[in-house]
């Protein structure tokens, strides 16, 4: 298996109110580093899995409504904890769709994805699927 892999970062603000999440279940903020790898079986006739270029952007696009939001306030988000792992998901699902619109001229060969948050050089986490 082939993979490519492009980062960026974003800084939210969320709380997480249940007792099992400590102090964290009030306010706080985070600047999570985000990864995703692109993954394939086979590599285009130039030789990449998919352009870098075109990764990025889909990466920055699935992270834009994300960008300096306090997550307790988003819609889409009402009644759910946005713990890390739970962002890994959304993050996934955003760019697996525009991998499924054909928007990263991949040709189909793109096969997992897998979306990795960082939340300090301690602690990550991350979700992986088939696309």
């Amino acid at each position: 298996m082939f993979a490519v892999e492009v980062r960026d970062h974003i800084m939210i603000a969320h709380s997480l109110p249940h007792p099992a999440f400590g102090p964290a279940q009030a306010m706080h903020g985070a600047t999570y580093t985000v990864d995703v790898a692109f993954c394939a079986e086979t590599l285009d006739e130039t030789g990449v899995v998919v352009d870098i270029g075109l990764a990025s952007q889909a990466l920055a696009a699935a992270l834009a409504s994300l960008r300096y939001k306090n997550l307790d306030e988003v819609p889409e988000f009402q009644g759910k904890f946005t713990t890390t792992e739970f962002l890994c998901q959304i993050v996934f699902d955003r760019i697996a769709a525009s991998v499924r619109a054909g928007e990263l001229g991949d040709q189909g060969r793109i096969a997992r994805l897998r979306v990795t948050l960082q939340e300090s050089h301690l602690a990550s986490a991350w979700y992986e699927g088939a696309i």
